[in-house]
């Protein structure tokens, strides 16, 4: 069964990459970017983690970065005036 957040085919798909950042850890990183998205864009149903990064000060990670991918359904309306 195909949840409310799947398209049925025919469908398009946008992927978008923002980095998450966060002072907890790479997952929470990531899990920061897909919440941020999720704010301002309906229909997310995937993330992808690309690349990991982090600053280190004092030989201690003090930042975490991921860098994601993040797909989400686009509506046909949105096709239609260019969204």
């Amino acid at each position: 069964m195909v949840s409310e957040e799947h398209a049925l085919p025919p469908a398009t798909v946008r992927v978008i990459e923002l980095v998450g950042v966060s002072d907890k850890g790479w997952s929470d990183a990531a899990q920061q970017a897909v919440e941020r998205a999720s704010e301002t864009i309906r229909h997310v149903t995937g993330v992808d983690v690309i690349h990991s990064t982090g600053v280190v000060r004092n030989g201690r990670i003090v930042e975490y970065h991921a860098d994601v991918r993040i797909a989400f359904v686009v509506d046909r309306e949105d096709l239609r005036f260019g969204g």
